[in-house]
């Protein structure tokens, strides 16, 4: 028995000291940030999810997607974690009248940024729980018409909170 715990000992040290030697690999500058599973040259930031005033109704969230890739990309649906569903929306003027519509594909064209922020393109995000609170998080994940996905968490505001550039 005791040869057998001194070669499990001595397997166990090996490993310590092979583990001990090597550098942990960083993501390089271009990496960092990113989503791996994000279509190349996808990254989102500024996401923000603002609390309905009204509990039950929707909430709001914003960010900005931005394309450094060479080829154009379009949003097809939207997820939220907390949320029962969410919908790509948009604030359209109508005369001396804005009204929301849902909204289909948000092309996002390559070498640009395309911002999701109050009075223009929005996520409405539906049955949102109640202990969802300001000072929280959830995440988001955007399906491109590729199929590829991107996830990235949304900071959750207080009902009225204005965009402020700030989240993830």
């Amino acid at each position: 028995m005791k040869p057998l715990i001194s070669a499990v000992c001595a397997l166990c040290l090996a490993s310590l000291l092979v583990g001990c030697g090597s550098e942990p690999e960083q993501p390089s500058a271009d990496q960092a940030g990113r989503d791996p599973d994000a279509p190349a040259g996808i990254a989102v930031s500024g996401g923000q999810l603002t609390l309905p005033a009204v509990s039950g109704n929707p909430g709001a969230v914003y960010f900005t997607v931005t394309n450094d890739g060479q080829d154009e990309v379009a949003i097809r649906s939207v997820s939220v974690a907390d949320a029962g569903m969410a919908m790509l929306h948009e604030t359209v003027a109508e005369g001396s009248t804005a009204r929301m519509q849902k909204r289909g594909e948000v092309a996002v064209p390559a070498g640009s940024s395309v911002t999701f922020e109050p009075g223009g393109l929005h996520v409405m995000a539906m049955g949102l729980p109640d202990n969802l609170a300001a000072g929280g998080s959830t995440e988001v994940t955007l399906t491109f018409t590729s199929g590829d996905k991107v996830s990235f968490p949304v900071d959750v505001m207080a009902p009225g909170s204005a965009l402020s550039g700030g989240g993830s």
